[in-house]
Formats: structure tokens, C-alpha cells, sequence
């Protein structure tokens, strides 16, 4: 139960992200779906071994990156930096939702939220 509750404060997350960057801000719909998978490409760290992967994938995958873009965004507000940072969130958001969670160094299926 506390599984699909977590999964569902992600989807409404990202719906929140969506309706902000969509209606809010009246975003560019090609650059979201150009840009939404993009930090899957971490994946590729997996290369390296599991725990090098989870590093690369979990840079990309955190809400530290995206937050600390946000701050920045603040001081000096930039309409396409909004529209990736936008973006970044909402792709943690759907991958969060759907049960993708950040990655142990004992391979690529096992996450926090297993």
C-alpha cells in the first residue's frame, strides 16, 4: 500500500509539473518530448560495472540537480533554463510513478524504493 502511495504523490507531481509548463508558462510541447528521456542516456555508466553505473545514473536522477538549476533560475530568470529544469523534474516525477527509484550499487534493478 505505502508503494502505490508513493507512486501516486509522483504522478500527481508530475502533473503539477505538467500543468505549470503547459499552461502556466505556455511551454514548448516538441522540446519536452525531446528532452524528457534524455537523462536516460546515465544508463550508459552501467558500462562500467554497477557501481560506477548507479553514480552516473543517480546525478541524473535526483532532485539535487534540478533544485539547485531552480535557485539559480530564480536569481536570474531564463525562460528556456526553466523549460529543461521543468522538464529533468518531470522526468523524475514519471520514473518515480511508474517504480524507477534511485539505483543501489548491486545492479540496475534494485532502487530505493524496492
Amino acid at each position: 500500500m505505502i508503494k502505490y502511495t508513493i507512486r501516486l504523490e509522483y504522478l500527481l507531481q508530475l502533473s503539477i509539473i505538467g500543468y505549470i509548463y503547459f499552461f502556466i508558462i505556455g511551454s514548448n510541447t516538441l522540446l519536452f518530448f525531446l528532452l524528457l528521456f534524455l537523462p536516460d542516456i546515465s544508463m550508459i555508466g552501467y558500462i562500467a560495472g554497477n557501481k560506477i553505473g548507479a553514480i552516473i545514473y543517480n546525478l541524473f536522477h535526483t532532485l539535487i540537480g534540478p533544485s539547485l538549476l531552480l535557485f539559480i533560475d530564480t536569481l536570474s530568470y531564463d525562460t528556456l533554463l526553466t523549460q529543461i529544469i521543468l522538464i529533468w523534474y518531470a522526468h523524475i516525477f514519471m520514473d518515480r510513478s511508474l517504480g524507477y527509484g534511485l539505483k543501489l550499487g548491486s545492479g540496475f534493478k534494485f532502487t530505493h524504493l524496492n
